[in-house]
């Protein structure tokens, strides 16, 4: 149960982080956002605020702010067909009733002659006595059909009528917030938890670990190892790790004293698979508020550097799907995080914030790396291209997409139940 609470509430926040980044921006171009949804599939909760439609759907595998233009409008009234329209205390039209106008007896029914709800914002029509008129829509006009409410979007309302800058940074700013989403983690990380710095000295140790077998004790000074001088805890740990089962000898300082102690590491698998020796001690801490904001930035600088490392395995050939991991994987690497405590999780949440932000930046069609990537394409050319053949690219893009993820959460089902 904790474990399902905890991937609920770090993929709803890395998802909404993420949506809100891409909402905000499109918001602030000028942008109308239909919805913004966290999950897909069905609907199970909605409400409507403003112009947009806020939803929590089935499927939590992501999310997405639908923005008009992005996609062909769904509804399309041609000459010939009669509607109803409701006028606001303006004389425009604010309603227009495409289907069941006996519902609407407040409404004027017209046959439409012709209509532009996009750049002219008029409809001339002919009324029950036979004349032609013309009217103009409110640009915020709203669709009925079905008994069911649409908002026009007229073409400075839409995707497509903005710059290049102000459509590259509504998409660039999904991954953007994922990535200032880790900065404050791990900001808030230090605060509580205190900044890990870089000294080969004991913190916290581990009960019924090799270091409390052996009389490591917190505060210990690492001098050497095995008559290596030590002077960062990056080189203790390096060459605890290279001795997994193999005694090594420690040479501390304790209270003004110089002891040599032997430790036996015992034995994990490492980052890539590989048996690597651990001794159960945590790393030294300090508290302070500018350290902590330094650490929140570089340490999500780590992060994306070793996301990068693993990238580059698939570009050498040296990548193996052991590396990577899907919904199920990262499901019981969450409950396994949260088993060692809430500081434990809020690493995790980072680096997965870190990472969906960077996978999402790659130039695969279908994600924000690939929408930019055309972007990009239009900047250098001049104009846009082709939305039919750029939607059929991003339509291959996640049907691959979703191939592979398939794939790797067999691969997970594998390694954990079988």
């Amino acid at each position: 149960m904790n474990t399902l609470l905890s991937v609920i509430v770090i993929f709803g926040l890395l998802v909404f982080i993420h949506e809100w980044g891409h909402l905000y921006f499109a918001k602030r171009a000028g942008i109308l956002c239909r919805e913004f949804a966290i999950g897909f599939g069905p609907k199970i909760f909605s409400f409507k605020r403003n112009e947009t439609v806020y939803t929590i759907r089935l499927l939590p595998l992501g999310g997405f702010v639908r923005m008009a233009g992005e996609d062909p409008e769904m509804i399309d009234i041609k000459p010939g067909y009669e509607i109803g329209l409701v006028f606001n205390a303006a004389r425009k039209v604010s309603k227009i009733i495409i289907n069941n106008k006996s519902k609407h007896p407040e409404a004027l029914v017209v046959q439409v002659e012709k209509i532009d709800l996009e750049r002219e914002l008029i409809i001339e029509a002919y009324n029950d006595e036979g004349e032609r008129m013309q009217y103009k829509i409110d640009n915020q006009a709203i669709l009925v059909q079905d008994e069911q409410e649409t908002q026009i979007a007229p073409w400075n309302r839409q995707f497509g009528s903005k710059t290049v800058g102000q459509r590259a940074l509504a998409i660039f700013a999904g991954p953007m917030m994922n990535f200032l989403l880790a900065v404050v983690i791990l900001i808030a990380f230090a605060l509580f938890q205190g900044m890990p710095v870089d000294e080969a000295q004991i913190g916290d140790v581990t009960p019924d670990s090799a270091a409390i077998e052996a009389g490591l004790q917190e505060g210990d000074q690492v001098i050497a190892i095995d008559g290596q001088p030590i002077d960062t805890w990056d080189e203790m740990t390096s060459i605890i790790q290279q001795h997994p089962n193999e005694s090594i000898v420690f040479e501390v300082e304790r209270r003004g004293q110089s002891l040599t102690i032997p430790v036996t590491p015992s034995e994990r698998v490492g980052q890539f698979g590989d048996p690597e020796g651990f001794v159960g001690i945590a790393r030294p801490t300090e508290f302070s508020l500018m350290g902590s904001i330094m650490f929140g930035f570089t340490q999500t600088y780590m992060f994306m550097t070793m996301i990068f490392e693993v990238l580059g395995m698939i570009v050498t050939g040296n990548f193996s799907l052991d590396y990577v991991a899907g919904p199920v994987g990262i499901y019981n690497y969450t409950g396994e995080a949260a088993a060692m405590g809430i500081f434990v999780l809020m690493q995790w949440a980072a680096a997965l914030s870190v990472n969906l932000g960077i996978i999402n930046l790659l130039p695969i069609p279908a994600m924000d790396g690939g929408r930019l990537i055309f972007i990009g394409l239009e900047a250098v050319r001049g104009k846009p291209m082709d939305p039919q053949k750029e939607g059929l690219v991003h339509f291959i893009g996640f049907a691959l997409l979703m191939l592979l993820m398939i794939v790797v959460t067999w691969n997970d089902i594998n390694k954990f139940f079988m």
